[in-house]
């Protein structure tokens, strides 16, 4: 797949493009029959199959809301997820004021037919567009008898699929149902964060932990709670290790007091030097909530039954 920042400078001329639109935050399931339809059609053509995304997220320019929009997937994570899918081009918007701004027919004639030519436009029976979003499927189609190109509907109930999709895998990473999110995700949700130093409790008590400084603020984070993970180590040069096993707390420690949210992951078998580094966080299973235990004592103690039961759970 060949990723394209329209900021960079002019887009390639894309042989008989077939596009479709959209933000494919994380890249679920539902998001995947969209695109087999994308290559499907583009192959019957022998055209190129062309995803166009945006960044910053749309939501996060025009909401009038304060509150942060939380993704499922960071830029990166879905240039990789997109990668694997068979796709041919991936074309990065800037999206801002100015460019949600246009008219429904500047959009159509000064955006996607000037930059994409297009063959064909996929794109949903409810799909919104332009300058108090006026621009509909209807509009396209008529711009498209004038100006050459197909427009072809993604059937109503796979759109309704990727509405519920995303939002139930969001409130299920917030409510820690990781069984639900991994399922409708099609893979294990995952984050990465930078390796920093903790209080080194962990170690003290023989299970050290890694402590995660996450830079995406914009990244969704799974509820409190203590979890079965996998684990990538990623160094400077982008070199990653080999999958590890471990568990993970995500929370603030009210046995010691802590006020502050962290996320600490315990890598079993493993005893390394790896402060700052990345570790890429698979989360596998949800275990249990986050207590508040008598005494480091027996905090110790419930560490090792949250590892015998992380340990069966990825071995299962």
């Amino acid at each position: 797949m060949q990723v394209h920042y329209q900021e960079s400078g002019p887009l390639p001329r894309f042989k008989n493009a077939v596009i479709t639109i959209g933000t494919f935050d994380g890249v679920h399931l539902g998001h995947r029959q969209i695109i087999n339809q994308l290559i499907t059609e583009a192959a019957t053509i022998q055209g190129e199959s062309v995803i166009i995304s945006f960044y910053p997220h749309p939501r996060s320019v025009i909401s009038n809301s304060n509150a942060a929009v939380k993704l499922l997937g960071t830029l990166e994570e879905k240039i990789g997820l997109l990668a694997n899918t068979g796709v041919d081009h991936l074309v990065i918007i800037p999206f801002d004021k100015s460019f949600a701004n246009q008219t429904a027919e500047e959009y159509i004639s000064n955006f996607l037919v000037a930059n994409f030519h297009p063959h064909t436009i996929i794109i949903g029976y409810d799909h919104r567009f332009g300058r108090n979003r006026v621009g509909n499927y209807q509009l396209l189609v008529a711009f498209g008898k004038k100006l050459g190109f197909e427009v072809k509907e993604i059937p109503e109930h796979i759109l309704n699929e990727i509405v519920i999709s995303s939002t139930k895998i969001r409130q299920a990473l917030l409510h820690n149902d990781i069984s639900t999110a991994n399922k409708f995700l099609g893979y294990e949700y995952f984050f990465e964060g930078l390796i920093i130093k903790g209080n080194q409790l962990g170690r003290t008590l023989g299970y050290p932990t890694a402590n995660l400084k996450i830079d995406a603020d914009d990244k969704l984070i799974p509820g409190n709670g203590v979890y079965s993970v996998h684990a990538v180590i990623i160094d400077e040069v982008d070199q990653r290790s080999s999958t590890l096993k471990g568990m993970m707390n995500i929370g603030i420690r009210p046995t010691i007091e802590g006020v502050q949210r962290v996320i600490e992951v315990n890598l079993f078998d493993f005893d390394q030097d790896i402060y700052g580094k990345k570790l890429q966080v698979f989360v596998h299973g949800y275990h249990r909530s986050e207590q508040k235990f008598e005494g480091l004592d027996a905090l110790k103690l419930q560490l090792g039954i949250d590892k015998q039961i992380a340990e069966k759970a990825l071995a299962d």
